[in-house]
């Protein structure tokens, strides 16, 4: 596939998977909705390493890159399908953009790399007044419980997390290779939440929006879009990857508005402005020229 057409795959990937969420968990719980998509893309994930005779590794090091990314996919899904059930995709796709600042933060910790500059100490400020904005609109005008929120920024902590303790591991490995690897340890991890925490399976009770949404998640956004990525990012720089951040909040919100009826307040509509200038001052701030004035004085 071309590197043109998968990056325009994995924004519409990630512009879709918040409003997938919400309707694969509408009919569905929560736990065995990812649950199922999991399975899904497990299954498929296995055929293909054995189709196409991929090495999946199982030295230390791979084990260890596998359970850092299974860990990261268990906090990041198992918090977003629960905070779904109450915040608009929209607002998921908004926060879930604050994690390369996220990441950023905890690699300074993790990674010992350079502290943020100044410009990119406003990119964060402006993020923050930006959540600010959007989290108070949504518990004020809309009455949702923060909960919701809370359950959000939960699952953005655990994928950043999963992302900077990913670059600790020194090893080369096949994309394919690490899907598997990294379903095959969390696809039992979701098991034991769901029978431990609900244990319900009435088939009866699903809708087939729910049905053809998981289907969709475990297929297109679980396994492809997974792919899809690791493409771009060996064929394509970090700032043009990083553009992605900055598309798919504004796709997700009007698809959440047109397709599931989700109310777009102003403030909603401020914070986002706010959050996408933030990340975009964040990625490419440190490029910008800023002209040079020159003083002359006369005698």
């Amino acid at each position: 596939m071309p590197v043109q057409a998968s990056y325009l795959f994995v924004i519409m990937v990630w512009s879709t998977t918040p409003l997938g969420i919400v309707w694969s968990s509408e009919s569905m719980p929560p736990l065995l909705s990812v649950l199922l998509r999991m399975l899904i893309a497990l299954i498929l994930a296995g055929l293909i390493v054995s189709i196409s005779n991929t090495r999946v590794p199982w030295h230390r090091r791979s084990c260890t890159l596998y359970i850092y990314s299974a860990l990261g996919i268990l906090g990041g899904m198992s918090f977003s399908y629960l905070a779904a059930q109450t915040v608009p995709s929209g607002v998921i796709s908004l926060i879930f953009g604050l994690a390369p600042i996220l990441s950023g933060l905890l690699a300074q910790k993790l990674l010992g790399e350079a502290k943020f500059t100044p410009i990119k100490i406003c990119a964060l400020l402006f993020a923050l007044c930006g959540l600010y904005l959007i989290c108070s609109a949504q518990i004020q005008q809309l009455n949702l419980a923060p909960l919701g929120l809370g359950y959000v920024f939960l699952a953005v902590c655990s994928f950043s997390l999963s992302g900077v303790m990913i670059k600790r591991v020194k090893v080369a490995i096949h994309p394919m290779a690490t899907t598997f690897g990294a379903l095959l340890f969390v696809t039992p991890m979701f098991a034991g939440l769901w029978w431990v925490f609900d244990g319900s399976f009435v088939v009866n009770s699903w809708a087939a929006k729910s049905i053809w949404a998981t289907v969709y998640l475990g297929v297109v956004g679980s396994l492809l879009g997974f792919l899809a990525y690791f493409h771009v990012l060996q064929k394509l720089s970090a700032s043009t990857v990083a553009l992605s951040t900055l598309i798919t909040p504004g796709f997700a919100i009007a698809l959440g508005t047109w397709l599931n009826d989700e109310i777009l307040t102003s403030s909603l509509v401020v914070g986002a402005v706010i959050i996408i200038f933030s990340l975009a001052l964040f990625q490419f701030g440190e490029h910008l020229k800023l002209p040079r004035v020159k003083l002359t004085i006369k005698e």
